[in-house]
């Protein structure tokens, strides 16, 4: 089944003690752009997840938001820089002493010296930790790929409608187009009655002039070559594998098959029928613009 290149998903977990939520989003592009933002300290871990990512998209612009909740975690340590504190409680001693001021130092004072106290996070297991992140990814972009099916489902059934509405145009041009034929020979044998008398008319002359208009204004070969695209197209739609530039590659020959039979009417009614024809085409062409 075809899948949208429009989606959301997300979910939540936990790798240890750390919470972690995923969100992603994608609109339409023509190739893969993907973009991952997460905490800086854990982008050890970004590679791992852009290849998640492309193991379920071939293209779009996605943004990823991974949030990592560390507040669970007990994996803070506050150290005492002691050479540092030794040196300013001498500093301030030395300043009491040559000075005669007060030597007023408290544990709280000389806590918020500069560099007085060091916060150092405990090592990581990066992997553990990629992998654990990898795996609550896989589940967002399972959420993800659900709703670029159901998206994918109303595409094609909107697709297969229009191309219903196509078949029945192609027919309208391929019984129309005949009578072109009839009507430019009736004309020409009422010219030439005006003109010669009907003494004067050669029966041959009518045929083979009808025969060169009939070659001119034949469209027989562009409507099988449409209706082949209409097979070829429904052939798609049934794939499971990313189908969009084809798609967008064989409707370019929908309307160049479509230009060419609006080229060669010479007949009123099959024109306007070529304008709808062409109207439908355009409906397709704008829908697989979201199709992956």
């Amino acid at each position: 089944m075809i899948k949208s290149m429009t989606g959301y998903g997300n979910a939540k977990g936990k790798v240890g003690e750390l919470e972690i939520s995923v969100e992603l989003k994608s609109v339409n592009n023509r190739y893969l752009d993907a973009s991952v933002r997460m905490p800086r300290s854990f982008l050890f871990a970004e590679d791992a997840v852009k290849a998640a990512i492309s193991r379920h998209i071939s293209r779009g612009k996605v943004d990823m938001f991974i949030n990592v909740d560390t507040s669970a975690a007990g994996n803070m340590n506050v150290k005492v820089n002691e050479p540092l504190l030794r040196g300013y409680i001498d500093a301030i001693q030395k300043i009491s002493e040559e000075y005669g001021l007060a030597n007023d130092l408290t544990a709280l004072s000389v806590s918020r010296f500069p560099d007085i106290l060091i916060v150092e996070k405990e090592d990581l297991d990066a992997e553990a930790i990629s992998d654990g992140i990898v795996n609550i990814v896989e589940q967002a972009l399972c959420d993800f790929d659900a709703m670029r099916l159901r998206e994918g489902e109303r595409l094609c059934a909107d697709v297969l409608e229009k191309l219903g509405t196509i078949e029945e145009l192609v027919s309208i041009v391929e019984r129309e187009s005949p009578k072109t034929v009839e009507a430019y020979r009736a004309r020409l044998r009422d010219k030439m009655t005006e003109l010669l008398g009907t003494a004067g008319i050669e029966e041959s002359r009518i045929l083979a002039e009808c025969a060169i208009y009939a070659d001119r204004v034949a469209v027989d070969e562009e409507t099988v070559r449409l209706r082949s695209h209409m097979s070829q197209l429904r052939t798609m739609l049934k794939g499971s594998s990313p189908i969009g530039r084809k798609i967008d590659f064989l409707i370019q020959e929908f309307n160049r098959e479509a230009n060419t039979i609006g080229s060669k009417c010479q007949n009123s009614d099959i024109a306007h029928v070529v304008v709808d024809l062409k109207s439908e085409i355009e409906k397709i062409r704008e829908q697989i613009q979201n199709i992956e």
